[in-house]
């Protein structure tokens, strides 16, 4: 393969655009690393930029039906960023509509290409629903071989992006991530390359690698988890329910062992790794309970479980039936609580299941599997696939699979949704969260600093529930400020083995490299950025393995990145408001909706400000005095907006999403 690369309309204005999934610095980041990559491997590169003149109207038609005037040549919209513009002697190629071989000046990129001497294409840029896709399409025809920098394209309209990605994957283009494309310009790759993992605690330690699974994985899987369905259907509920609560006691008695491979996979301390095993045994404990009233230990009494009929009139009556294999597509961060919460109520009504974990957490998926079979789970009735996004899509899509259930981000939710709407499945996403606390008069104010502390910076701000944004009533700013800041400097930072640790490492360079960048950007913009630990420490701990020191983000504009990206990394972004109405408005002024608190005082008073909140608030879970962060095991778990489709997970939510309602009539 002789490549070049083709950047394609990243340009301000575009990047600039609402809406752009992933965001603006992101897709720059990306792209960038992608670049300088082409340039030390020696491979070619051609800049492709949409041109708009004032003087000869050349917009598309669509732009002249909405009035719309972009990339105008001179000004800053039509340039790209500095960390993309292009250098001398990379040629540039200006268009009007979509497709880069399409340029104003008839057959440029198939003159830049051919003095390349190129015989394949790498694309990156926006849109990959529109320019991307028609650049793409024209290559192909061109008989070029292309490839898509997977993580290095961005789009305003995810879905059609989606649809786009699977129709050209395997067709028009192949896709990859922009680490193996690097790796491919140097000529070392040879088939699909193996997932490496390295250490958050050591990032140059390797701890093991994973072999993507495809179609063919993904498809025996599934062939052999419904065959496994035949002996678990036909056990008794009492049966059922009985294994998964030996597994529970198994999850308990190993929750020191869990927590210590959790430490070292994973970067999460060893006292949350605890922790989670232990909510983990509670989680399959309580989905042991829905296969029928009273069934398993301690199980939760449930009504109209699997297979009980519930009377609807003189003639008729419905039942909860199994959806039967269903897709588990889960994250790192959670990897014991996250995915047995999902499979352990899917199981006790009767369901088998593929699971795909996230790469990270492959290792501790295999290990809480043997543990699941030793209490007596059938072999193959949890069948596992490993991989990346790849193995994920391929599950989604296999014809064996009747449903999918998915904790991860927008992105991954924007293929769910193609993938089961394409098949029409059900579906079940938990989609993260940019959860905000809202603190006003009359609150605790140490009680409040602490726990948004806490809910802000454990575990490095690696949940979906974590306490991202603090909105706080102005005459209160400071004096709490100053409090988040010595809250946030007590708690200890450093190895995740240490059972004294709070915030341990985040998931890797490049996720701590992605929050720095953030940051960066932040104080760039003219936010202030103030980091409660020692620089000496932080420095320290840089060298050696992801270490992010917390942060603590005022003064942003509430329209900026760092507001409105979930960063998923220890960063506290603090508000002022003047009125409650204008708290409640900066709260839900974020697409996601997963957690949403309000710290307030008591009496009549406070009373007031709770039912102003819990009527305007716009998300899946609210709490009163609390941080964002945590969640029960026994009530529903789930987003609004941007963070959820279908019904929560747990309590009423997973009989209502693994036991699919039936009718019966003339019973």
């Amino acid at each position: 393969m002789r490549p070049a690369l083709v950047l394609v309309d990243l340009q301000n204005d575009f990047l600039d655009a609402p809406g752009l999934e992933p965001c603006r610095s992101e897709v720059i980041r990306r792209a960038a690393a992608l670049l300088e990559a082409a340039r030390a491997a020696g491979v070619p590169v051609v800049h492709c930029a949409t041109a708009v003149d004032t003087e000869r109207d050349g917009r598309m038609p669509h732009w002249k039906a909405a009035n719309r005037w972009s990339c105008v040549r001179g000004t800053r919209g039509h340039a790209a960023p500095a960390e993309l513009s292009p250098r001398a002697g990379e040629p540039v190629v200006e268009k009007a509509f979509f497709s880069a071989f399409a340029s104003s000046r008839p057959g440029a990129l198939d003159a830049a290409l051919s003095a390349a001497g190129a015989d394949a294409v790498v694309l990156a840029g926006v849109h990959l629903h529109g320019c991307v896709r028609a650049t793409a399409l024209d290559a192909y025809q061109r008989g070029l071989e292309v490839w898509v920098a997977e993580d290095a394209v961005a789009s305003d309209d995810p879905l059609h992006a989606a649809v786009t990605r699977r129709y050209l994957d395997g067709r028009a283009a192949r896709f990859a991530g922009v680490a193996e494309l690097a790796r491919r310009f140097l000529g070392g790759v040879n088939g699909a390359p193996e997932i490496v993992h390295r250490s958050p605690r050591e990032t140059s330690r390797v701890l093991f690698t994973v072999v993507p699974g495809g179609r063919a994985e993904a498809a025996s899987a599934s062939a052999a988890a419904r065959a496994a369905l035949g002996d678990w259907g036909s056990r008794s509920p009492e049966s059922r329910a009985s294994t998964l609560v030996a597994f529970a006691e198994r999850l308990e008695a190993e929750a020191g062992a869990l927590a210590r491979e959790m430490a070292v996979d994973v970067g999460k301390p060893v006292t949350h790794g605890v922790a989670e095993a232990l909510r983990a045994a509670d989680l399959v404990r309580r989905g042991a309970g829905l296969v029928h009233a009273g069934a398993g230990r301690d199980a939760p009494a449930v009504r109209g479980g699997a297979g009980e009929l519930a009377r609807c009139g003189p003639a008729s009556a419905s039942r909860r039936v199994p959806l039967g294999v269903v897709a588990v597509i889960t994250p790192w961060n959670n990897p014991v609580a996250i995915p047995w919460g999902k499979l352990a109520p899917a199981l006790a009504l009767g369901n088998a299941a593929v699971w795909k974990p996230a790469p990270a957490a492959t290792r501790l998926a295999r290990r809480t599997l043997e543990l699941a079979r030793d209490a007596g789970l059938p072999e193959n009735l949890v069948a596992l696939v490993a991989g990346d996004h790849r193995a994920a899509a391929a599950a989604m899509a296999d014809p064996g699979v009747d449903a999918v259930t998915i904790s991860g981000s927008s992105s991954a939710g924007w293929a769910a949704q193609e993938a089961c709407a394409r098949r029409r499945i059900p579906l079940q996403a938990e989609l993260g969260g940019n959860n905000s606390s809202v603190v006003w008069t009359g609150a605790d104010l140490p009680r409040a600093a602490r726990e948004i502390a806490r809910g802000a910076f454990s575990f490095a701000g690696q949940r979906c529930t974590a306490n991202r944004r603090a909105v706080v009533e102005a005459t209160l700013y400071d004096e709490l400020l100053e409090r988040v800041t010595a809250a946030a400097k007590e708690l200890a930072w450093g190895d995740p083995l240490d059972p004294a640790t709070d915030v341990g490492p985040v998931i890797s360079a490049d996720a701590r490299d992605r929050v720095e960048r953030s940051l960066e950007l932040a104080s760039a913009s003219g936010a202030r950025v103030l980091r409660p630990h020692a620089p000496g420490a932080e420095a320290s701990r840089l060298r050696d393995g992801a270490y992010c020191a917390p942060a603590i983000v005022r003064g942003a504009a509430h329209e900026s990145e760092i507001v409105q990206e979930e960063t998923f990394g220890p960063v506290l972004v603090v508000e002022a408001a003047r009125t409650f109405e204008e708290a409640l408005a900066l709260a839900d002024g974020v697409r996601q909706g997963l957690v949403s608190a309000l710290f307030a005082g008591g009496g009549a008073a406070g009373e007031e400000l709770r039912g102003r909140f819990l009527a305007s608030a716009k998300a899946g879970i609210l709490k009163w005095n609390a941080s964002t962060a945590d969640a029960d095991a026994a009530a529903p778990f789930g987003g609004w907006k941007a963070s959820g489709i279908g019904p929560p997970e747990h309590g009423a939510g997973d009989l209502e999403f693994y036991g699919r309602l039936q009718a019966l009539y003339g019973v």
